[in-house]
């Protein structure tokens, strides 16, 4: 049994890649300078877990599911069903985070298309940029949003009065790639989907609204914690087990990282600077993602610049590119794949040249819209 445990945990371990860089990253830079428990925003962490715990149960509960069946049995054509996988993507991604939506509605728009015998590999795509745009919204919409708003001490206020007009312009381009899509009339047939523990649902629905209340610090958030602990141990004590700890843990190996080259005075200092030249948060920040992805991308150039719209941007719209700018989209990728394996490598031609015109029209439409601030 210890065995099968620990095999699980070493093939988990090989494909968290981003969590091996970040401990290498923490581990390296901490023979330089030592280590302090200052660098670690707990805040961050427990507000991610309170709201991967909620999400968890909705999963369980079936709730989004539910939702996005109830719609679909009114769909008459192809295009309309595309556009209700993408449009229930984009939405729930402002609530339950990017990869939530994706684990949760892309397998169900595979299987849908797949019955009606379409082809889903262009809805997976869009759903894909649905899903990084639509989390881009709210703070708890995707883990470097909820970072920045917690670092730079946000008001709600100040965040969506940047976010709201990307969101908007993405969900127009949105209904524009999906107008793309051939209308042709079909009959849908889905299992109706019931939730029949309703007394739980509701508890949980209470739950997150708590949650997010303690996001936007309107309660504190280790009552928040202590409330979701005592629930979730009298409910539904499984679904400690079903958050991504090695998401928590590469925050934490970022976090040690970005914190001892912070007190290394010269990368400090030419940092800094080069972060003073005008719109380079902005910029840098799209560039850096595409790379290194947008989570540590955020926590590296929000620790050496004060500009966070242009940061909250700039990650936001790196998000779309490559296919490692946002890891969210590495799961519709593999959920696909799995469906689809012959059609891999025209899966990645399609999402590059969908993600990478994205990210062109936004990256210039946004930061024309910075040069008006």
């Amino acid at each position: 049994m210890k065995n099968n445990y620990l095999n699980a945990f070493k093939e988990k371990l090989a494909k968290e890649k981003v969590f091996a860089a970040s401990f290498i990253l923490a581990a390296v830079s901490s023979l330089a300078v030592r280590p302090k428990l200052s660098y670690i925003n707990f805040k961050v962490l427990v507000l991610l877990f309170n709201l991967m715990i909620v999400v968890a149960a909705f999963e369980k509960l079936r709730v989004m599911d539910k939702i996005a069946v109830e719609i679909l049995t009114r769909c008459k054509n192809t295009r309309m069903v595309s556009l209700v996988f993408i449009v229930v993507t984009f939405f729930s991604s402002m609530v339950v985070t990017n990869d939530v939506a994706l684990l949760t509605f892309v397998p169900l728009a595979i299987l849908t298309l797949k019955n009606a015998r379409i082809d889903s590999m262009k809805t997976v795509v869009t759903q894909t940029i649905a899903a990084n745009i639509g989390s881009s919204l709210t703070p708890m919409g995707n883990p470097q949003n909820l970072f920045l708003f917690t670092h730079y001490k946000l008001s709600g206020i100040e965040f969506f009065f940047v976010t709201i007009p990307f969101a908007l312009m993405g969900f127009l381009w949105l209904l524009f790639l999906n107008r793309r899509t051939l209308r042709r009339r079909i009959k849908i047939s889905v299992q109706k989907v019931y939730i029949e523990d309703k007394k739980r649902t509701y508890v949980y629905i209470a739950l997150f609204l708590i949650v997010t209340a303690s996001v936007f610090s309107l309660i504190d958030y280790r009552y928040t914690f202590a409330a979701v602990l005592v629930c979730v141990l009298i409910l539904d004590r499984h679904l400690i087990k079903e958050v991504d700890y090695f998401l928590l843990a590469t925050f934490v190996g970022f976090f040690v990282f970005i914190g001892n080259i912070s007190n290394i005075e010269f990368v400090q200092v030419q940092l800094r600077l080069f972060l003073k030249i005008p719109h380079m948060p902005y910029i840098s920040s799209i560039v850096l993602s595409q790379v290194i992805s947008n989570v540590p991308c955020s926590i590296l150039v929000s620790n050496f610049t004060s500009n966070w719209r242009e940061v909250l941007l700039g990650v936001n719209v790196g998000g779309m590119g490559t296919i490692i700018a946002s890891l969210a989209s590495l799961i519709s990728y593999k959920i696909y794949s799995n469906e689809n394996f012959h059609k891999s490598s025209e899966y990645m031609k399609k999402f590059c040249m969908y993600n990478f015109a994205s990210l062109l029209l936004f990256g210039i439409i946004i930061y024309m819209q910075i040069l008006c601030f």
